[in-house]
């Protein structure tokens, strides 16, 4: 895949995770947490059935890639899922993409520690300025959404470990893209955490007014399942085949910039003029992290000139 696709895929992903994290709320306020996320699960199943067989060139799974495909669901998508949610129901939007921010640095430290990758100096520097830009961004909350949001720093605590649970899934989608289709690992992850999440679900729903719930939550609801299943893992892995964990790990910044663009626009949630060029910064992160290594301008520049020698 090229260079550019797969910053695109690993963009719109981390754009439509924001999305789906904003407009989780008015899901958290119709369904138990745990009840949304066995649907959410379940749609997700359904929609991948196909997506489950093995390519062609594939290999049988090893009990290793089993292992890590769950600790990939439960980590990626059922903590995930539960931390992201229950911290929502807490905070707000913007104040959860902010925190949702540092995904980056986390990425980036794993990634160092569990994969062997070299960060350059321009890799660094990238992802300082998308935890600066963020960091610059949470110290400016407008006074109304902290009086709106009493228990708002359990609910930031929560999201923090979502940070560190989608932090892990990256680093470890990043070593199984290396052996599995990007759609295979979005089916099967899914179905683990259908499994993970069907007791609390099944109990929850027998006592739940599903009557109650109206036809735009569950539109919502189909929404958030197909983005937050299908679609998001589905880029990302897809993305992650090309570029390095860390280097991908600085697009997430379009998480919170998308989260709080939905906070804004739907749930009249207050931006300031220092918030915007917070996101600005963070911004600068990603144009960074898509610049070429030295290495890669210069061998750019010996194709070119090789073939222009070949034309002549």
């Amino acid at each position: 895949m090229k260079t550019w696709l797969a910053y695109l895929c690993l963009g719109l992903s981390m754009a439509l995770v924001g999305c789906y994290v904003a407009l989780s709320k008015p899901l958290v306020a119709a369904f138990p947490v745990l009840l949304l996320a066995w649907l959410r699960f379940g749609t997700g199943t359904v929609l991948m059935m196909g997506w489950l067989k093995p390519e062609p060139q594939e290999s049988p799974l090893s009990r290793a890639t089993h292992r890590l495909l769950f600790l990939t669901s439960f980590l990626g998508n059922f903590l995930f899922s539960i931390c992201m949610l229950y911290g929502l129901s807490l905070t707000s939007a913007s104040s959860a993409g902010v925190i949702l921010a540092a995904i980056p640095a986390m990425v980036a430290v794993l990634s160092a520690l569990f994969l062997g990758e070299r960060l350059s100096r321009l890799s660094l520097f990238a992802i300082l300025c998308a935890f600066v830009g963020i960091g610059l961004y949470a110290s400016n909350r407008p006074e109304q959404t902290s009086a709106a949001y009493p228990n708002a720093s359990i609910g930031n605590l929560l999201v923090f470990a979502a940070v560190c649970c989608e932090a892990s899934y990256a680093v470890i989608g990043k070593y199984l893209t290396a052996h599995l289709s990007a759609k295979r690992i979005a089916a099967v992850i899914n179905v683990w955490g259908l499994a993970l999440t069907t007791p609390f679900g099944i109990y929850l729903a027998l006592q739940f007014d599903f009557a109650g719930v109206t036809a735009d939550k569950w539109a919502l609801l189909l929404f958030y399942a197909t983005a937050a299943s299908v679609v998001t893992v589905w880029l990302w892995m897809t993305g992650l085949k090309t570029i390095p964990a860390h280097q991908a790990g600085v697009f997430t910044v379009f998480l919170p910039i998308t989260a709080a663009a939905i906070g804004v626009a739907f749930f009249d949630e207050v931006m300031t003029g220092i918030q915007v060029i917070a996101f600005a910064i963070a911004l600068v992160g990603v144009v960074l992290a898509t610049l070429p290594k030295r290495g890669q301008r210069g061998q750019r520049s010996e194709r070119a000139a090789t073939q222009r020698t070949s034309s002549d």
